[in-house]
């Protein structure tokens, strides 16, 4: 009988050895069950279920616990420790940790998971056949997930991120007891901040699509999102000297973007709403408190 890591099997318990515990006969290898894996009391002659993986030795070892995932099944695994050279180390449910090596990790580290972040993954074995963590992606998560409904538009629910990119992130969006959830993706647009892996973050359903898919976003819907974004602005007029600021419609995307972690065109339905308003005016690309310039003689503020 081959007996083979991240498997259970059924193997009779041929002796015990005290003070390690009981070796299992797998044929021609045998393997330890040692005492800190029992979850019962057990006996030579009896046949029992284990779990095989490889110790901090390398030897083929056994335990009576059940872990999350087995080889090649997918999970979703929290994340128990960080080694900056080695990856992360999940939670597999045995007192033990899953390495997800470095190499599988975003090249930029601000994307890497924390400490309790929760990565889908896949159990493997690498060139020696110890069990590690590979990424799960889209081919491997798909299958696990199912159609939003149209119901789901405009509703905000919890997601997983399963694929951090620049130009958008990918998630699971969470969804009840059929499977995993649904895929989604948040363009770079309709983000307030990259999102790194394995983070929880909350997302509004911005349109389902006829594959079941969905689009996200992290802002309110435009009406909502104008009314707080014009809030905003206008607490930071009220905060600055003079009530002005060098911001304006023409400022560039990205420093807007910096300033008030908001879209350009956000920025510019907002000052719309304040200058329909009368609360504001713009002059040589500074936008200013109308109240504070009315006190003043036109000068721009420091």
């Amino acid at each position: 009988m081959s007996l083979v890591a991240g498997t259970i099997v059924s193997l009779p318990i041929d002796r015990e050895v005290s003070p390690y515990g009981y070796f299992l006969s797998g044929g021609t290898q045998d393997v330890l069950l040692h005492y800190s894996e029992l979850t019962r009391q057990v006996k030579p002659g009896e046949t029992v279920e284990v779990f095989l993986f490889y110790d901090t030795e390398d030897r083929l070892a056994a335990t009576m616990k059940k872990p999350s995932l087995t080889l090649g099944e997918l999970a979703l695994l929290e994340v128990a420790d960080v080694h900056p050279r080695l990856g992360c180390f999940l939670e597999m449910g045995l007192g033990r940790q899953l390495l997800l090596p470095i190499r599988e990790l975003p090249e930029l580290k601000e994307l890497h998971p924390q400490v309790g972040d929760r990565v889908y993954v896949i159990m493997e074995h690498d060139k020696q056949g110890r069990l590690k963590a590979k990424l799960a992606g889209e081919q491997e998560l798909a299958p696990h997930t199912f159609h939003a409904p149209q119901s789901w538009k405009n509703q905000w629910m919890e997601a997983v991120v399963y694929k951090p990119l620049q130009m958008g992130t990918f998630v699971i969006v969470e969804g009840g007891v059929l499977g995993f959830g649904a895929i989604g993706m948040i363009h770079s647009s309709e983000r307030t901040r990259l999102l790194r892996l394995g983070e929880r973050v909350k997302v509004r359903i911005a349109h389902v699509r006829e594959d079941g898919r969905v689009n996200l976003s992290m802002a309110p819907r435009k009406e909502i999102g104008r009314e707080e974004d014009a809030d905003r602005i206008l607490a930071y007029l009220e905060s600055r000297p003079g009530g002005g600021m060098p911001y304006s419609d023409a400022t560039a995307p990205d420093l807007i973007k910096q300033r008030f972690g908001i879209s350009k065109s956000a920025f510019k339905r907002a000052l719309g709403k304040l200058m329909k308003e009368g609360k504001i005016t713009q002059s040589e690309n500074w936008t200013y408190l109308a109240s504070a310039l009315k006190d003043k003689s036109g000068d721009k503020p420091e």
